[in-house]
C-alpha cells in the first residue's frame, strides 16, 4: 500500500490545528515535498516557493513579536532570540508539536529515509505553511498560529539563557544573519606541555569578531565565542 494514502489529508491536519482556509490548494501545496512531485507528475508545484515566503514571513512576525514582547530588550538581544526562534532546529519542534510529519506528502525513498521526521524538512515543510497561512489569511492569520507556539519557547530559551554555550549561541547570531558558521583559529601557544596557554581568534566571512586566550583549545575557544559576544552587545560584560 501507498504509504502516503495513510497520511493525513491537508484538509484534516487544517481541521486538527483549527486552521481556517478559504484554499485547501494552497495548503496541499505547502505539504508536498519536492521528492513527491518528481513521483507524480499530476502534482502541480512543491512547496518550495512557499518556504521561500514562509521565511520571510516569519522573519518580521518573529521579530515584530518579540518587540512588543519585551519591550526593555536590547537590540541584540532580541537579534539573538529572533535568530534562535527562527532556527531550523526550532522550527522543525514547532512542525512536530503540531504532527506535521503525518500531513506531509513525501516520495517512497525520502518516507523510507524518514523524511517525517527529519529536522531539515520538517523545518522547510513548517516555513511553507506559514507561507500558506499567510498568502490565505494574512499577518493576523499567521500570528494566531504562531504566536502561542513562541511564548512557551521564548519562555525556555531565557530560561536558559544563563547556561546556554556562547560558541552555541555566536553560531545561532551567524547564521540568523544568513553568515557562514564561525571559523576559530589558533594564533599562539606557549608554555610547557603540562601548562600551555592557547590564544584563539574566532572569525566570521573572513573577520575577526573576538579573541580569547585559554589551557586549552576548547576554552581558547569559547572565551573568543564569548568575547566576540559581547563586542556585538549580545552578552554582558
Amino acid at each position: 500500500m501507498n504509504e502516503n494514502a495513510l497520511a493525513e489529508s491537508p484538509q484534516e491536519f487544517a481541521n486538527r490545528l483549527g486552521l481556517s482556509f478559504k484554499s485547501f490548494f494552497l495548503l496541499s501545496r505547502a505539504l508536498t515535498h519536492r521528492s513527491y512531485l518528481n513521483e507524480h507528475p499530476e502534482a502541480i508545484e512543491d512547496n518550495e516557493r512557499l518556504e521561500f515566503l514562509g521565511d520571510a514571513v516569519l522573519d518580521f512576525v518573529v521579530g515584530a513579536w518579540l518587540y512588543n514582547r519585551y519591550p526593555d530588550m536590547p537590540e541584540g538581544d532580541l537579534t539573538r532570540m529572533r535568530s534562535v526562534l527562527v532556527s531550523t532546529e526550532q522550527l522543525s519542534e514547532f512542525a512536530r508539536k503540531v504532527d506535521l510529519g503525518r500531513a506531509l506528502r513525501l516520495g517512497k525513498g525520502e518516507t523510507q529515509a524518514g523524511g517525517r521526521d527529519r529536522p531539515a524538512l520538517l523545518c522547510d515543510a513548517f516555513e511553507a505553511v506559514i507561507g500558506a497561512i499567510y498568502l490565505d489569511s494574512g499577518i493576523e492569520g499567521v500570528r494566531r498560529f504562531i504566536e502561542p507556539m513562541l511564548e512557551k519557547a521564548a519562555d525556555e530559551i531565557l530560561a536558559r539563557q544563563t547556561i546556554e554555550d556562547p560558541k552555541s549561541m555566536l553560531q545561532e547570531w551567524a547564521q540568523g544573519q544568513g553568515f557562514q558558521a564561525p571559523r576559530y583559529i589558533v594564533r599562539s601557544s606557549s608554555g610547557p606541555e603540562h601548562s600551555k596557554q592557547f590564544e584563539v581568534d574566532v572569525l566570521i566571512n573572513g573577520q575577526i569578531y573576538g579573541s580569547g586566550i585559554g589551557s586549552s583549545k576548547q576554552a581558547a575557544t569559547k572565551a573568543a565565542a564569548a568575547d566576540a559576544l559581547k563586542r556585538l552587545g549580545l552578552l554582558e560584560e
